[in-house]
This record gives structure tokens, C-alpha cells and sequence, in this order.
């Protein structure tokens, strides 16, 4: 695989997450301007962001390792594949093209560029449900790395996509994310003040994820699941 060097990486990043958040934010704001079944109009933001993700890890993968998410770049920084002083710009970048994202939505539907959300998403059930679906996405990442490589964008997109349906939260799972749902007062906002407790089981379930499966997926003679070259 061809190494990308910083500024390329970075710019995969951002525009990755941008490209992701529109497509959480346009999606939904389609959805419910067709429906105002609110079945329907989750099942539409569902099938668009679980297409777009298999979509942006496979051709943005090999360049930055289609993190597009935080929680990802920490849990790869912590196991050594992302080097420690990458980190910082890349949760940089991430936000950055978060905002940006939903600044594309509401642009393509004609609405304010922000909007702070008031959509009121928090309580223990919600955040019980974020620590399991980031706890289950990067199972499925550091899984599918371990186990088959070259499926990892179809396992992430088919990951969300049922994540989406079985946690209380809708699955955000993603901090970057999260925050950028917060500027957008549509179908798949949250209201910034729900934040704090988002981010926070986000990170603890990518860490657990961490320290279970490192030690779930290796021999007894492999230290770490992932070695400095892998990458998604």
C-alpha cells in the first residue's frame, strides 16, 4: 500500500467526515420531507448513511485509513497504527469537516447554513446505548482487520446501518459526528447540551472495545492486533 503523507491524509479526513455528515443530515431532511412516517423516514437516513460509509472506507481507506471519527483515531493511536502526534490534527480535521458537512445539507435544501438543535436526545438509556455502539463498531473494525481486511468497508456500513435500529440512541457513535448533528435543527440533530454525556460513553465503549478485543483476537505469542502498518 502507497504511504499518504500528512496533508493528504488530513484532507482525506475531512473530507470524509463532510461527506458523511451530509449525508446523515441531507438524508434525513429528504426523509422527512417525503414522510411524515417516522419509521420510514429513519429507514431512509439508515440505508443512505450505511452506503456512504462502505463507500468513503473504500476510497478513502488506503489514504488516511477512513477514521472519520475520533473514537476510531484514538483507539488507533493507543494501539500504536496511528502515530500519537497524528492524533491531534486528525480529530481536528474530523470536526472540521463535520461542520462542514451539515453546512452542505443545509445549503442543498435551502435552509440556515446553522442551526443549533433542539432535539432533546439524553438519559441513561441513551447513553448506555452510545458506549454499545461505538463498543460495537470498533469490535467490528479491529475484528475485521484481524480477520478480513478487504471486508471492512461493507461490515462498518452494514454495523451502522443495524445500529441505527437496535440502540435507544440511533447510533451515532462518533464524536465528530455528534457535534455536527448538534448545528443542525432537522430529523438528525441533538441538542448541544446533550453532548457531554455522548461523547463520553463514546469513548469509554472504544476503549473497552480496545482492551477486550486485543486481547480476544491474538495468539498467546502477539502482543497487539494491530501492528504499525495496518490500516483500513
Amino acid at each position: 500500500m502507497a504511504s499518504y503523507d500528512l496533508s493528504r491524509r488530513l484532507v482525506a479526513e475531512a473530507l470524509g467526515t463532510a461527506m458523511l455528515v451530509s449525508t446523515v443530515v441531507g438524508s434525513g431532511i429528504m426523509a422527512t420531507s417525503l414522510t411524515a412516517d417516522v419509521g420510514l423516514a429513519l429507514l431512509g437516513n439508515t440505508l443512505a448513511t450505511g452506503a456512504i460509509l462502505a463507500v468513503l472506507i473504500t476510497v478513502l481507506g488506503p489514504i488516511s485509513g477512513a477514521h472519520f471519527n475520533p473514537a476510531v483515531s484514538l483507539i488507533f493511536a493507543m494501539s500504536g497504527s496511528l502515530q500519537k502526534r497524528d492524533l491531534g490534527f486528525y480529530v481536528l480535521v474530523q470536526f472540521a469537516g463535520g461542520v462542514a458537512g451539515t453546512i452542505c445539507a443545509h445549503l442543498m435544501f435551502n435552509l440556515p447554513l446553522l442551526e443549533l438543535s433542539s432535539k432533546v436526545r439524553t438519559g441513561g438509556a441513551q447513553w448506555f446505548s452510545e458506549g454499545i455502539a461505538t463498543f460495537g463498531l470498533v469490535a467490528v473494525i479491529l475484528a475485521g482487520i484481524r480477520f478480513e481486511q478487504k471486508a471492512v468497508p461493507w461490515l462498518v456500513g452494514l454495523y451502522i446501518t443495524a445500529a441505527y435500529w437496535f440502540t435507544a440512541s440511533t447510533s451515532f457513535a462518533n464524536p465528530a459526528v455528534a457535534f455536527a448533528r448538534s448545528l443542525t435543527d432537522t430529523f438528525s440533530g441533538i441538542r448541544p447540551i446533550d453532548l457531554p454525556g455522548f461523547w463520553l460513553t463514546e469513548i469509554a465503549g472504544a476503549v473497552a472495545a480496545l482492551l477486550l478485543f486485543n486481547w480476544l483476537l491474538q495468539p498467546a505469542e502477539t502482543s497487539s492486533i494491530l501492528s504499525s502498518e495496518a490500516k483500513l
